[in-house]
């Protein structure tokens, strides 16, 4: 049960209710166990004697203690579930807390669909056994520890026999739960796995459906459900067996109270009414055990779920925030890769991505990635905010290595827009000022225009108050691209970083947002931003500063539009197999979006 410990720092700051909870628990335990002595007192007293008084003086005396009992069994119960309902927030928390400090390394290990069951289901299973902690598996052991002292004062030639009965369930209930936890484990796992192919079904569902493959996808659902019901099954009939066996046991022991209490009734050793007081002692004693046995279940599912939560907690970033710099110089983005590799590997740089890049990137200048896919463009440009750290060699901003910095200050210097455009739930408006949420709605709107998107925005009914649905799911491919360049534009970035998120527009609307942003950037302050482009059409990069062609990893020539048709092989043959030979390969202006 290490790992269940362990997640007991999530209930320490509300400790003050737990330990008013445990109070109450003591409290209903000392009324349980005074109804066996009130019942023995109404036989021996009472029946046996023929004292009507007596007997209505102790009914009376019972009920006063069965209503303490029911009032503190509120009590117990409202600060329980309290102190559960807290701690389980307390984990959600803290896992997605720890997920946010992720870099993109961690999150490629760790799926989405892995750590959003540990973020509920399995902060659910150790969230109710906190609360199942405070009721059940605290009352237990108080009863079945009164239980025996009750019972030694009332009776003690009993208590051998309840020590073997008591002896043999603990062996039962050890033995079940060895068997169990691994089980349950297993049941997790199964359960990550339904998961992740029920996120690909329902986010991929358009998908499914336009290449008619309906059918597999419900074969793959089918077979994770199946495999995460025979699991739940197989440790539903191991615990199966396990409550006859205690129920035996305690049958048992209610055979061995009345044989050994008639014998001594009959020779003078007990009274009625010390037998009937035992049999329920006895009863006290085994059904915390009864109880515990029930308990070994979730407390097998929690212990799994704690190491699974722990798992995320106690992963360490590939990307510490180890910088000591809070502020950056008012210098121009001066880019500078010196010597990079990167592997994911780590520092070993076993099997490279990048391998030995060296590139600079001036203030106020447009650097342009172009290469075939995996050749390492996307992973190059991620290192700059630190999403991916170096293998080797550095990479400097404004001659300052980006590890130097704090994470906060250096992102907050890089703006970037992704291919894959990501939005929020909530407004037009909302999702543009997501990286300077103080922002005014000119500068919101000035945003949108250089990023083409203030025509479509205002085609909607409420313009830039408009509801995106859920990831975005109520605009095109290239409105949202354009919604994430508008974002990334108005930080107003040191760094500003497009990651192909002009995929999905046209020829013409891209053209459009190039013209805009050199109108945007042509002033004071944007001069001194660099920008990155990352493109597959090459009709994206043909008016960029530089541009760089990655093969393999490796920088395989970098130069102007003209430079590079003279000197790079690849270059050219990229460029005459999406736009055609021409002479010299000559570019005309863009304003139309052509190319000749």
């Amino acid at each position: 049960m290490k790992s269940l410990r362990r997640m007991l720092v999530y209930m320490r700051p509300y400790r003050r209710d737990a330990i008013w909870a445990l109070v109450f628990l003591v409290g209903v335990v000392a009324a349980d166990l005074g109804i066996p002595r009130l019942t023995q007192r109404v036989i021996d007293r009472g029946i046996n004697e023929g004292d009507l008084s007596v007997v209505l003086d102790t009914s009376a005396m019972m009920l006063m203690v069965a209503i303490a009992s029911a009032l503190f069994s509120i009590g117990n119960t409202i600060l329980s579930v309290r102190v559960g309902q807290y701690t389980g927030a307390a984990m959600r928390s803290a896992i997605v807390r720890k997920v946010q400090t992720f870099s993109f390394g961690n999150l490629d290990r760790l799926e989405t669909g892995k750590l959003l069951v540990r973020a509920t289901s399995d902060a659910s299973q150790v969230q109710m056994m906190f609360m199942m902690a405070l009721r059940i598996m605290t009352r237990a052991p108080l009863w079945l520890l009164g239980s025996v002292v009750m019972l030694a004062l009332n009776s003690p030639g009993l208590v051998p026999l309840m020590l073997v009965l008591m002896a043999c369930v603990l062996v039962l209930i050890w033995f079940f739960m060895a068997k169990a936890r691994p089980l349950f484990t297993v049941v997790q796992e199964r359960l990550d796995g339904l998961n992740q192919v029920l996120q690909e079904n329902l986010s991929g569902i358009r998908v499914v459906k336009a290449f008619v493959r309906r059918a597999h996808e419900l074969g793959r659902f089918d077979a994770a459900n199946d495999d995460l019901t025979a699991q739940q099954i197989r440790t539903s009939v191991m615990l199966a067996f396990l409550f006859p066996t205690l129920g035996f046991i305690i049958d048992v022991g209610t055979i061995g109270v009345i044989w050994l209490g008639g014998i001594g009734v009959e020779a003078g050793a007990f009274t009625v009414g010390e037998i009937v007081a035992s049999f329920n002692y006895l009863t006290f004693s085994l059904f915390p055990m009864l109880m515990l046995a029930g308990m070994m279940g979730p407390l097998s599912a929690a212990e799994a779920s704690s190491a699974r939560i722990l798992e995320v907690l106690d992963s360490d970033p590939d990307v510490m925030d180890a910088g000591t710099l809070a502020e950056m110089g008012e210098g121009g983005a001066r880019v500078v890769f010196e010597d990079v590799c990167f592997s994911y590997d780590g520092e070993d740089c076993i099997e490279p991505v990048l391998n030995h890049i060296d590139l600079v990137a001036e203030p106020g200048q447009t650097v342009a990635l172009l290469g075939a896919t995996g050749s390492g463009k996307s992973t190059l440009i991620h290192m700059i905010p630190r999403f991916y750290d170096v293998s080797s060699g550095r990479i400097t901003l404004d001659g300052v290595d980006v590890r130097d910095l704090t994470l906060e200050v250096l992102r907050s210097h890089v703006g970037m827009a992704m291919q894959e455009a990501v939005l929020f739930s909530g407004t037009i408006r909302d999702n543009i000022r997501y990286g300077r949420p103080e922002a005014s709605d000119d500068e919101v709107i000035e945003a949108a225009k250089a990023a083409q998107a203030h025509d479509f925005i205002t085609g909607f009914s409420n313009g830039y108050d408009t509801i995106v649905g859920q990831r975005g799911v109520n605009l095109s491919g290239g409105q949202k691209q354009r919604l994430s360049i508008a974002r990334a534009l108005l930080v107003r970035p040191r760094v500003l970083i497009l990651d192909d998120s002009t995929s999905a527009v046209d020829f013409e609307t891209e053209a459009r947002i190039e013209a805009a942003l050199s109108v945007l950037l042509a002033d004071e302050f944007a001069r001194r931003t660099t920008v990155f482009v990352v493109a597959q059409r090459i009709s994206t990069v043909l008016n960029a500063d530089t541009i760089v062609v990655l093969d393999r990893g490796r920088v395989a020539a970098a130069g102007t539009h003209h430079e590079l048709l003279t000197l790079s092989p690849i270059y050219r043959e990229i460029f005459e197999s999406q736009l055609g030979s021409g002479v010299n390969g000559a570019v005309s202006s863009r304003d139309n979006g052509g190319v000749q």
